[in-house]
């Protein structure tokens, strides 16, 4: 990751999706954030403190608060147990009840917070499980802790399209009603756009572009983004369908320059100072920031 700052406001529940291709950064950005990896520069603060100089104490608090959603939800389970020892084992581990019809009621109603019956998932082990049920379950299982912000990678990226909406439903709930933030990462900006309040695209580890999701995706600035946009397929069946999107071999985008902008192989727009500079983060409007020498007039 390159010079990337983000603040998650700790009284206003935000969704907030970190988007890109594969390769750009945004799994690593979701295990910093875990803190199932060390930065080796900057710093990760939650609740005003270096997760890395947390106590004993501060980390288990952290752990409880700040839950993850993975992209697969088999790999999630243990195989050889059923789905309710997930529920039993976070519980004893977090001691959040040592009493058995409060520990019920409590997996109970998680499990109608994400649109389950407990009759339907609970004693089965996860092959009897479909997969939309299975990736329910282990959002309500983060749902179960009442955390402040839950990290969800690619979390609807392995289901059909009616049980995506379901779960992406789920998620506006949890924000909505319960206060959760999520950090949304995806490579999918159509879902960003039914269900986020701000947007980060990045490429390979640098912030292209950011800010209000509808002005970014409805007003893309950066090449990059434009890019994106313009690979979501159309519903329009008199449009035709763009089968070349114009994007480089892997071996030509990887040889980006070092000094300059990380797209330039790429872009259409390219320029002389593209190939030696950097480009700086510029404002187009309220909310709206984009990293460009196309529009380095409107530096603030």
């Amino acid at each position: 990751m390159q010079n990337f700052s983000l603040i998650l406001p700790r009284d206003n529940p935000t969704l907030t999706t970190i988007a890109g291709e594969s390769g750009s950064g945004k799994t690593t950005l979701a295990n910093l954030v875990l803190g199932f990896l060390t930065p080796t520069s900057g710093k990760i603060f939650y609740k005003g403190k270096n997760i890395r100089n947390f106590s004993k104490k501060e980390s288990f608090i952290f752990r409880k608060e700040v839950q993850a959603i993975f992209q697969d939800p088999y790999e999630t389970y243990n195989p050889f147990y059923k789905v309710d020892r997930m529920f039993k084992v976070l519980i004893k581990k977090f001691k959040l009840s040592v009493d058995e019809n409060k520990t019920e009621k409590m997996v109970k109603k998680a499990l109608e917070v994400v649109g389950l019956r407990s009759d339907e998932v609970l004693g089965r082990y996860p092959h009897q499980l479909s997969g939309g049920q299975r990736q329910r379950l282990i959002v309500a299982r983060a749902f179960l802790l009442r955390p402040r912000l839950i990290v969800a990678d690619e979390p609807v990226s392995m289901v059909d399209a009616s049980l995506r909406a379901e779960i992406l439903k789920t998620m506006l709930k949890l924000k909505k009603e319960f206060g959760i933030s999520f950090l949304y990462i995806t490579h999918d900006l159509s879902t960003a756009y039914q269900i986020s309040d701000n947007v980060f695209i990045l490429y390979r580890g640098w912030i292209t572009e950011r800010g209000e999701t509808g002005e970014v995706i409805e007003n893309p600035r950066h090449p990059y983004t434009q890019l994106l946009i313009s690979s979501i397929p159309s519903l329009d069946v008199a449009k035709e369908w763009r089968e070349n999107l114009g994007i480089p071999v892997e071996e030509k985008m990887k040889s980006g320059t070092m000094s300059g902008c990380k797209f330039y192989n790429r872009c259409p727009y390219k320029m002389r100072i593209c190939l030696k500079t950097s480009p700086s983060e510029y404002k187009i409007n309220q909310n709206h920031y984009v990293s460009c020498h196309l529009y380095r007039k409107e530096r603030i």
